[in-house]
C-alpha cells in the first residue's frame, strides 16, 4: 500500500506538477486536489476558469522556460503555443509517474491548523474529502479571479467582457472594440481584434515598454539573460532600455504613452506583431478612459469614440478563499513570504507560484518546489525567525524601490530570483547538517 500523505498539495498545473516531481525526488508522498477534470492549469484551453484562447502562445522563449529536467523538444518553435505548453505538462506528469498523487475535480475549501499539521478539506466528485497532513503547499496560481476597474463615470451601454473570458477572434468579428490594458494579454487581444473587428482601440492609462520577441535575431529574453549573468539590474536596464529603442523607437512613436518607469522595472510586454498593426492604422491607441456615455466612450485627451464591445484586460486578484485570513494579514499579494515561498508564522504552510517575475515561470516554480521539498524531507533548514523577517524586509525595501507599489511582495527578477533560490538552497543544507 502507498504511503499516507504527509503533504497536501492544492492544484495541479506548472506549480502543483513542479511540487509534486520535487516531494517525490525525496521521497516525501503527497497528494494534490485539483479543481480542474485535467491537469495543466491556465495552459489547458477550454478547461473550466483556464483564462487560455485559442491563439495564446508563450511570451517567453522554450529555453528559458522549460524545467531544467524536462527540456522541450528541440524542433518546438521558440514560442510554443497554449496546445504544446498542455502537453508538454502532461508528459511531464507522465514522466514522472505525477499522475496517480492528483485528485481530480477536488475543490479545497478549508485549511485548518490540526496539532502540529494541517487538516485540508475537499469537496469532490464522490462528496467531501479531509486529509490530516504536516504541510500544505498552495500551488494553485493567480490568474483566477478576475480584476475589474472601478466603475468609470456615466454609463457604458457596450458589451464589458474581461480577457479571462476571451476564446477566440469570433467574438470580435463585426465590432467597434475596445481593449483595456497594458499587458500580454490586451496586446494579445488587439492584434486578433484588428484582424477581426471593424475597429479596434488599445487604451493604456500609463505607458508599457513593448519588446519584440525577436531582438539582434536571437529570442529577446535570451538577451537579457546573457547580461544578468554578470551585470546587476540597473546597468542591465541602460543596456536593454537602449537596444529596444534603438531597434523600434520609443513607445511615443507609435501613438502610446510614454512610460514612467525603465524597462526591468514592470513585467516585459511581449508583441511582434501590435507595432506593426499600430503603424498600419489597424490598431488606434488611446489614453486612459474619462468616461462613458452610452454607445460612446471619452478617453482623458478629449477624443470621443463610438464603441459595441469593451474587453478589459486589467488583471487579476490573489485570492486564496481556503486559508484562515488571519494566515493571510493584508492579503495573499501582501504576505510576506521567506524566499516568497515560506509563511513567518505558520510552520508547514508554503506557497509555490505566488510571484510575479520579469521572466518565465517554470524554472522558478521548478527552484521553489526543490527548495520545500528539501524542507520536509530534512536536508534544508530555514535560518532564525528574526533572520527569515529580515530577509522579507530588505527584499521588500529593495523591490519597492524597483517596481513602486505594483505588488512589491510578489515582485522577482528572474535570473537574480533563480540565483538567489540556488544559493538559499546551499545555505539551508549547512544549516540543516549543521543541527544534526
Amino acid at each position: 500500500m502507498a504511503a499516507p500523505p504527509r503533504v497536501a498539495v492544492i492544484g495541479a498545473g506548472a506549480a502543483g506538477l513542479a511540487t509534486l516531481k520535487a516531494l517525490a525526488d525525496v521521497g516525501v508522498p503527497a497528494v494534490a486536489f485539483e479543481t480542474a477534470d485535467t491537469i495543466g492549469g491556465l495552459w489547458v484551453y477550454g478547461a473550466p476558469g483556464s483564462p487560455a484562447y485559442r491563439t495564446l502562445h508563450l511570451n517567453t522563449s522554450k529555453g528559458r522556460t522549460e524545467f531544467a529536467d524536462h527540456p522541450m523538444p528541440a524542433d518546438w518553435p521558440d514560442y510554443p503555443d497554449h496546445a504544446r505548453v498542455a502537453g508538454y505538462l502532461d508528459d511531464y506528469a507522465d514522466r514522472f509517474g505525477l499522475r496517480e498523487a492528483v485528485r481530480l475535480r477536488h475543490t479545497v475549501d478549508r485549511v485548518t491548523r490540526a496539532g502540529d499539521g494541517w487538516r485540508v478539506h475537499a469537496e469532490g466528485p464522490a462528496g467531501p474529502v479531509e486529509v490530516d497532513v504536516a504541510a500544505v503547499v498552495v500551488a494553485n496560481g493567480h490568474n483566477r479571479v478576475p480584476h475589474r476597474p472601478e466603475p468609470y463615470p456615466g454609463e457604458c451601454a457596450a458589451e464589458q467582457m474581461h480577457s479571462h473570458d476571451y476564446r477566440g477572434p469570433e467574438q470580435l468579428a463585426g465590432r467597434r472594440v475596445l481593449v483595456v490594458g497594458g499587458g500580454n494579454s490586451a496586446m494579445d487581444i488587439a492584434v486578433d481584434a484588428s484582424y477581426a473587428a471593424t475597429r479596434t482601440l488599445l487604451s493604456l492609462r500609463r505607458g508599457v515598454w513593448v519588446v519584440p520577441k525577436y531582438l539582434l535575431g536571437r529570442p529577446s529574453d535570451t538577451l537579457n539573460g546573457a547580461l544578468a549573468r554578470h551585470l546587476p539590474w540597473r546597468l542591465r536596464q541602460r543596456i536593454s532600455q537602449a537596444t529596444l529603442t534603438a531597434a523600434v523607437g520609443p513607445p511615443a512613436r507609435y501613438g502610446l504613452p510614454a512610460p514612467t518607469h525603465g524597462f526591468l522595472q514592470d513585467h516585459p510586454t511581449l508583441s511582434d506583431t501590435l507595432l506593426s498593426r499600430l503603424t498600419h492604422g489597424d490598431i488606434q491607441a488611446r489614453p486612459g478612459i474619462a468616461r462613458f456615455a452610452g454607445g460612446r466612450v471619452e478617453f482623458t485627451d478629449g477624443r470621443v469614440d463610438a464603441i459595441d464591445l469593451v474587453i478589459w484586460c486589467t488583471g487579476y486578484r490573489v485570492r486564496v478563499p481556503f486559508i484562515d485570513p488571519s494566515l493571510l494579514g493584508d492579503g495573499a499579494d501582501r504576505l510576506p513570504l521567506y524566499r516568497h515561498v515560506f509563511h513567518l508564522d505558520a510552520p508547514g504552510l508554503a506557497f509555490v507560484g505566488l510571484m510575479q517575475s520579469t521572466g518565465a515561470a517554470f524554472p522558478l516554480l521548478e527552484a521553489q518546489a526543490r527548495l520545500v521539498a528539501a524542507r520536509l524531507a530534512g536536508t534544508w533548514a530555514p535560518p532564525d525567525p528574526a533572520r527569515q523577517a529580515a530577509a522579507c524586509r530588505a527584499e521588500l525595501r529593495a523591490a519597492t524601490a524597483r517596481w513602486g507599489q505594483r505588488r512589491p511582495h510578489m515582485r522577482v527578477d528572474f535570473d537574480a530570483y533563480l540565483a538567489e533560490l540556488r544559493r538559499e538552497l546551499a545555505a539551508g543544507a549547512r544549516r540543516a547538517g549543521a543541527t544534526r
